[in-house]
This record gives C-alpha cells, structure tokens and sequence, in this order.
C-alpha cells in the first residue's frame, strides 16, 4: 500500500534521506538504448547540474548519489536550522530563482502594500515558501520536472517521464547513513559498469575524490553559486561531530578507505579476496566485517522506508503514526 509522504518523513528522528526516482517503461534517463542504438550519456550531466543548483537554492544538502542509466539515488541531508535562520527577504530570493514572484510579494519587498491584512497574506506566502526550502518532497519535484520536460524535448514527446513517486527511506543512525551511502556510491561497480571507485563517474565519491566532476556553473544560467557535497568532520573536535548541521561524523579517508574496500570484497570476480585489515570506520561504528559486508550486500533488497536501530525504528514509527516498522530494517549491531 502506497504511504503518504508524511509518514515516511520524520525530522525530529533524522535529517538524512535516501531517495530514488527510477524512469518509466524503456525510458532511459542516460546510458545506451540498445533498441535504438542511441546515446544518452549526456542526460547524466543535466542531473548533476541541477541537483547542485537545487541544494544551493534549498536548505537541504547532497551527501551521496549515483546517476544510473534509468534511475538515479540520493542521499540528502535537511538543513532545518539553516532554513529558520533565513531571513524573509532571503527565502524569496531562493524560492523565486525557481518560480515566478507573486505579486503581492513583490509589492511587499518594495515597501509597497497599503494594509496590515497585505502584510499577513505576503507573510504567510513566505512563511510557506520557507518550509518548501525543507521539504524533499519539493527538493525531488523541481528536479525530476526540470529533467522530464529537458528529455521530452530532446525526444520530440511528451508524457510520463518518471515513475508515480519517488521512494524515500529515513536514515536513523550512523549505521544506517554510512551504509546507505556506501551502497549508492558502489551502485556502477554492482552493475559492473566500472571496475574501481576511482573510475566511478557520475557518483558522490568519484566527485569527491577528483574534486569537480561536472564544469562550474555558467553564472547566466544560475543565480546561486553552485554548493558542494555534504562534508564529512570526522577530524573536527568530538563536540561537533554531535551537531549534525555541520557535516557527516566521518573521516573522509575512513570513509574512501570502506567504499573502495567494500568493492573490492563484493565484486563476483575477487568475492574470495578479504583484505589483510579491515577500514577504521568500522572500529568507529562497532561493526565486524562480517556484519558490515551483510548489511552493504543487502541494503538495496532488505531495507525499506527506515533504517535504524530498533528504538531509532520504534521513536520514528510513534512519530509518524505507524504501529511498527519491519524488524528486518534493523541494522544489528554483533553481540560482544
């Protein structure tokens, strides 16, 4: 049964989202058809671009992704104090680079509306835009609609371009987070599409480790200066790596270290190969290899709407009005 967006939302347990939009029938978001013997490798670009742009208009940041040939994945991270700290003038500078300015707002930011009933209605708008600005709902909206209606016409047609609605999974804990992105970033080297993370194009950790992996962004075009990945501070005082508004609570080389090594033990070709160490991320996490190489080998088919702990499961299901949530999201932890 489908489940409303609410219940699936929860930022009082969690600012991390994993989100996938996969595209209708045949349709091809990039890749190679081979029914037609065309090349939409290009498209990967458009995605890139735009979720970049989204999150420096959005309170709302970008710590992992994969462009796959007819699906991409998102892990995002909701900003909410960020949002609140905006002031009125700046909401409507971000939510008008992507809709038209009404005009009672435009008459309120030039001083201009002539009643007290003028400047509640003007308000209210605003306050509804600032709530857009955290809302991922939204954040998927403006960007699947920007790439269906570029790919429609590019293809001469029109119609559906993406399935009904995306999916979104809430990340509750640590485990959950490190997991997931690990999962999206290996997402090429499961299909076997690349050999090596290095080689990964077109995914979080391939930007992360060669710097920009897409041009900068033409200044005619965007009004915002494009925002970088999600940061991690796994080197950053114990104190801050707490305050999740600061960034991911890891080391980056811990964290390219388990990618690349996770790959390395999962791929068909080298499944007997086991690395003389295991990463020290997951000294960090309290998970042994076996656990981790579960968890990562399973994430795409086990888990679904939230992943946690199972009192992370139990506080976000009381928050979102379920009765329970499917013991088998639990990431266990081993028994010591």
């Amino acid at each position: 049964m489908t489940q409303s967006r609410q219940s699936q939302v929860s930022l009082s347990d969690t600012p991390y989202y994993h989100c996938i939009s996969r595209c209708v029938r045949r349709a091809y978001l990039c890749g190679e058809d081979k029914y037609t013997e065309k090349s939409f490798a290009h498209r990967r670009q458009w995605v890139i671009e735009r979720m970049h742009y989204l999150a420096s208009v959005f309170s709302i940041d970008i710590c992992a992704y994969a462009i796959m040939s007819n699906h991409y994945h998102l892990v995002l991270h909701v900003n909410e104090r960020h949002s609140e700290e905006l002031s009125n003038e700046q909401v409507c500078e971000r939510w008008c680079q992507l809709y038209s300015k009404p005009v009672l707002v435009a008459r309120w930011l030039d001083e201009q509306t002539s009643s007290a009933a003028e400047n509640k209605a003007a308000l209210a708008i605003i306050s509804n835009w600032r709530e857009r600005l955290v809302d991922i709902s939204w954040f998927m909206r403006c960007l699947n609609e920007f790439i269906a209606r570029k790919a429609n016409k590019e293809d001469e047609c029109s119609g559906r371009f993406w399935e009904g609605r995306f999916k979104s999974q809430a990340l509750l804990d640590e485990d959950a987070l490190v997991t997931c992105m690990a999962y999206v970033d290996l997402n090429p080297i499961r299909a076997k599409i690349n050999d090596s993370v290095e080689t990964s194009e077109y995914t979080s950790v391939y930007e992360r480790i060669h710097g920009n992996a897409q041009p900068e962004d033409n200044p005619s075009n965007y009004y915002f200066k494009k925002k970088s990945l999600f940061g991690f501070i796994g080197d950053a005082d114990e104190s801050d790596k707490i305050n999740h508004e600061l960034g991911i609570p890891f080391s980056l080389i811990d964290y390219l270290e388990l990618v690349d090594w996770s790959g390395r033990i999962l791929r068909e070709d080298k499944r007997g190969v086991i690395a003389s160490h295991h990463p020290q991320l997951l000294h960090t996490l309290g998970l042994d290899e076996a656990t981790w190489l579960t968890l990562a080998s399973r994430f795409g088919k086990d888990y679904q709407g939230a992943v946690g702990s199972l009192e992370e499961l139990a506080s976000f299901a009381e928050h979102t009005g379920k009765c329970w949530i499917a013991s088998k999201n639990q990431l266990r932890r081993p028994i010591h």
